[in-house]
């Protein structure tokens, strides 16, 4: 039976919690929320395991391990290699959640490779696999934000009208990954990637 990793990239802490920076991790506590049989919380989901908060679940016959990194976002790769490794999941099996400065608010992207785009997290993938070539879903999180002020909008709260749309599109972000999971790379980029 194939195997999947999804990792939403995001800092641990309380006070991370709801920053744009962590939107991966919403997008990997929603998915594992809709996999689940019963009504119990995200935070019931999730098992605190090596290196990463760790779901597993069953999707459409296949196996997927759900984690959101403990390492903190610039650390993110060695959290991904140590459960491609210990699960013997293909690359061509990950796909990496995260936010993205270069994309207006409320565009999703779906590549299957790409550089990490100034992004620390996917730079960390990038060097510690050796590799570009692994699915990553950008969330856009737009660039409002004046000179000198990138990490403080990075790191900041959702502002109140981005608040009234976040819970469609990470919605829509749940059946990007569910179709990744089920019909592969190319023809979910081919039915979101607008």
């Amino acid at each position: 039976m194939s195997k999947f990793l999804i990792a939403g990239l995001g800092n641990i802490g309380e006070e991370y919690a709801f920053t744009r920076h962590n939107v991966g991790f919403l997008v990997a506590d929603a998915l594992a929320k809709s996999l689940q049989k019963d009504e119990s919380s995200a935070a019931k989901l999730f098992r605190n395991d090596r290196l990463a908060m760790v779901n597993e679940s069953k999707f459409k016959g296949k196996n997927l391990i759900i984690i959101k990194p403990t390492t903190y976002m610039n650390l993110s790769g060695k959290a991904l290699n140590y459960w491609l490794q210990t699960e013997k999941i293909p690359l061509e099996n990950l796909l990496v959640i995260t936010d993205d400065l270069a994309l207006p608010f409320g565009t999703l992207r779906l590549r299957k490779k790409g550089s990490d785009g100034g992004h620390n997290g996917l730079s960390d993938i990038i060097t510690t696999l050796g590799t570009v070539d692994y699915a990553r879903l950008r969330f856009g999180i737009g660039n409002e934000f004046s000179k000198g002020k990138q990490v403080d909008y990075v790191l900041g709260q959702w502002d109140e009208q981005e608040q009234k749309s976040l819970q469609e599109l990470i919605d829509k972000c749940v059946s990007i990954a569910k179709s990744f999971i089920s019909i592969g790379i190319e023809r979910t980029m081919t039915d979101f990637n607008n």
